[in-house]
């Protein structure tokens, strides 16, 4: 829930921030995109690093660095220096929430992983909807430095938590900490054809539901005409969706195919889409009221985030199980290719397609066409030369 709640309980402090340091929406959104980005860069190397020092280690660390970025923030006297902190949140928290996937693929395998992927995918699909009512809350207490207050606690807590976990990796497995060795990990991860294709389907295909969380301070405030505390109104179908597909993952884990699901979960997600862009199309524009109105233009949403879900989650196990000996850097690349797609949705992409409900849905639709070619590509290619491993 790491990377959410510090994404997304930052939504409602937005006005109060931009008030106080004379900031626009553009420059605004680059608190969310800068995040991302350095996220991003940095997922790179967590990964490898665990592959040769243990998970625990690097999770805490990370940790350390993010809670002092965090409460960092807390004292930021201009919109420079709070930016710069973002990017160093952003270095960190990678540590922690990518590991902890490998952590999971570590100790379990086949079925069990895939259902207790999904149990981590509904947990991490709640903190979305608590996230920024969570941000709302804590502006009751204050100004906007209450919010990033309330989530360094929560990465103490955090911290807290990993330090109970077990270590996964014994030391029997794990890789030389040499330059040579982790950059070596990093090129036959990053050489593999099928591992470029998996995770760009990955990321385009979830960019379908994460335009609705990157845009959401535009889209709940200007399209919906709401106000700060209203952000569960779109986040709140958003976790339905995707907790209803996680549990349907879950279930699914042993009595269905894999491939099959996540098949099924792209088909799934073009038809949702679409069917949002019909909606967003035929009735009117909502009130901006807490009514009847906002039923349209909620349901595509929910559905797609149901939809995407179905992949989301197999999806990672797809790419672990590519490299065994190297899950590390394989979750690593694998989140690099989504979190650089989410940090272009944030920061340029989100402020040119919120002019309008309509533009956002024809978005999402060109993501989720991108992904599902990527998935066609990569089962073509799989039937073609079936190999164990890279191409």
């Amino acid at each position: 829930m790491l990377g959410p709640f510090t994404i997304n309980t930052v939504f409602p402090a937005f006005t109060q921030i931009g008030q106080e340091f004379g900031a626009s929406d553009v420059v605004l959104q680059q608190l969310i995109s800068v995040y991302l980005a350095s996220f991003a860069v940095m997922s790179v190397f967590h990964g490898p690093l665990s592959d040769a020092l243990g998970r625990k280690p690097v999770m805490l660390t990370g940790l350390a660095i993010y809670i002092l970025a965090m409460f960092g923030a807390v004292l930021a006297s201009g919109m420079g220096m709070l930016i710069a902190l973002r990017v160093l949140q952003g270095m960190s928290a990678g540590a922690a929430t990518i590991v902890s996937r490998v952590v999971i693929r570590d100790l379990f395998a086949g079925a069990e992983a895939q259902r207790l992927m999904a149990q981590v995918m509904m947990i991490f699909a709640l903190s979305p909807v608590i996230a920024p009512m969570l941000g709302g809350w804590l502006l009751l207490l204050g100004d906007w430095r209450w919010v990033f207050a309330g989530v360094g606690l929560y990465g103490v807590l955090v911290m807290v938590l990993t330090a109970l976990m077990p270590e996964s990796l014994p030391r029997s497995a794990r890789i030389p900490l040499r330059l040579g060795s982790v950059v070596g990990s990093l090129w036959e991860v990053g050489r593999s054809g099928t591992m470029v294709r998996i995770a760009l389907a990955t990321a385009l295909g979830f960019a379908a539901h994460f335009v609705f969380v990157a845009a959401a301070p535009i889209i709940v405030v200007r399209l919906l005409g709401l106000g700060e505390q209203d952000f569960w109104v779109l986040f709140g179908p958003l976790i339905v969706g995707m907790m209803a597909g996680s549990f349907v993952v879950g279930r699914a884990a042993g009595a269905m195919d894999r491939t099959r699901l996540i098949t099924l979960g792209y088909l799934g997600t073009l038809l949702t889409s679409g069917l949002n862009l019909v909606l967003v199309m035929v009735f009117p524009d909502p009130s901006g009221q807490l009514d009847a109105s906002l039923i349209p233009v909620l349901v595509g949403p929910m559905l797609m985030s149901f939809t995407a879900s179905l992949f989301f989650a197999p999806i990672q196990l797809e790419i672990l199980d590519l490299f065994p000996h190297h899950r590390g850097a394989a979750a690593s690349l694998g989140t690099f290719f989504t979190l650089v797609v989410n940090a272009l949705l944030s920061g340029v992409i989100a402020p040119l397609i919120t002019g309008s409900l309509t533009v956002v849905a024809v978005a999402a639709v060109v993501f989720v066409v991108a992904g599902s070619l990527l998935w066609t590509w990569h089962l073509v290619e799989r039937r073609s030369h079936p190999r164990s491993v890279a191409d």
